[in-house]
């Protein structure tokens, strides 16, 4: 109920997801008068959507603190809670993301042993599988070495359960990729990851630049939420420019159009390689839950790209696997030992 193109949008997504996983049923959350005639328009989504109605619908000017202490009630909360009772697997919206955060760690909690939670974005990338992941975006403004060093488990667990990268390459994002560079909580991270890489399943680069952000070099980007949220809408605004320019170029001339013409079919490749609809979603990591998190301005496309990324998350088990990783890579970080204590099962658990 909260995005910007409003609830029809997002039934027009959930009903291109549905065609596209016809073996998933769906939860949806609001003011039943206004979604019910929207669900009619797709053929047989009525019987694969069950409505919970809720009269109350958290704003984009809403502040988290007051959701928190008055947000029963909202469509945010109602959906958020059906993660909590077992009624979903997983949570998907299009709202005020600071209130969302702030509601799904009220209702979800925090894996143990996680500080902070993070949201993790994909980002187009030169590597086979086409992105690559960056976190956190945006959960919070600051993180420790601490905090870094669970965003790159995290993020690891994330590739291998999302990408199926078998050991991701984890990279910190710096000004610099020399040792000596860079805030003394990035020094301290870059130890702690280097130690705790073989317990937490991943290989270990060091520091990245800004421009190893698309690159082949990385799998995960880690950084802080201030950082990353603003090399994110950065990218997005740079890649709208792009396209933006390129078609007034290619529309200036006559000559200009004809070319336009004879690569149509390269054009409409390119845009979709980095047409941000396709990957639309961030992943809020730390929670015992999936919630995942669309761009409040996303159509139809987006919300089924983020709908499409929250069921294969909760197939896979991912919560589950993410608190092991955390569990044992985080006795290994503080230890600044490899292998004490416990050894590292394939992605499914620990083994004592």
């Amino acid at each position: 109920m909260g995005g910007d193109r409003g609830p029809a949008a997002v039934v027009a997504g959930l009903a291109l997801c549905a065609d596209a996983n016809t073996d998933v049923d769906f939860v949806l959350h609001g003011d039943e008068g206004i979604l019910s005639p929207l669900i009619v328009r797709h053929n047989g989504l009525m019987d694969r959507v069950t409505l919970v109605h809720a009269s109350r619908v958290v704003t984009m000017k809403d502040k988290p603190a007051q959701v928190m202490r008055n947000g029963a009630g909202t469509s945010m909360w109602s959906c958020i809670e059906s993660v909590k009772t077992g009624d979903a697997q997983a949570a998907v919206s299009c709202g005020n993301t600071g209130a969302l955060m702030a509601v799904a760690v009220l209702r979800l909690r925090k894996i143990a042993g996680v500080n902070r939670p993070a949201i993790a974005c994909l980002w187009p990338s030169r590597n086979p599988g086409g992105f690559n992941l960056m976190l956190d975006v945006g959960a919070g403004v600051e993180a420790e070495a601490e905090d870094l060093l669970q965003f790159a488990t995290m993020g690891a667990s994330y590739a291998r359960n999302g990408l199926a990268l078998p050991r991701p390459r984890v990279g910190l994002l710096n000004v610099g990729t020399e040792e000596h560079k860079g805030r003394a909580e990035l020094k301290v991270a870059h130890d702690r990851m280097t130690h705790a890489a073989e317990a937490g399943g991943f290989e270990f680069i060091g520091f990245v630049e800004g421009g190893d952000i698309p690159s082949d070099r990385v799998d995960v980007i880690v950084t802080d939420g201030f950082t990353g949220n603003i090399a994110l809408k950065t990218g997005e605004g740079t890649a709208k420019l792009i396209s933006e320019l390129l078609r007034e170029t290619l529309n200036a001339r006559i000559m200009s159009k004809l070319a336009a013409l004879l690569a149509l079919g390269s054009l409409k490749r390119l845009q979709k390689r980095i047409d941000p609809r396709q990957v639309n979603g961030g992943v809020f990591l730390g929670l015992n839950g999936t919630v995942v998190k669309s761009h409040g301005s996303a159509d139809e496309t987006g919300v089924a790209a983020a709908i499409g990324l929250a069921i294969r998350l909760a197939r896979s088990g991912f919560v589950e696997r993410l608190a092991a990783r955390v569990a044992s890579t985080g006795r290994t970080g503080q230890d600044g030992n490899q292998g004490i204590g416990r050894a590292v099962a394939p992605e499914g658990g620990t083994t004592e």
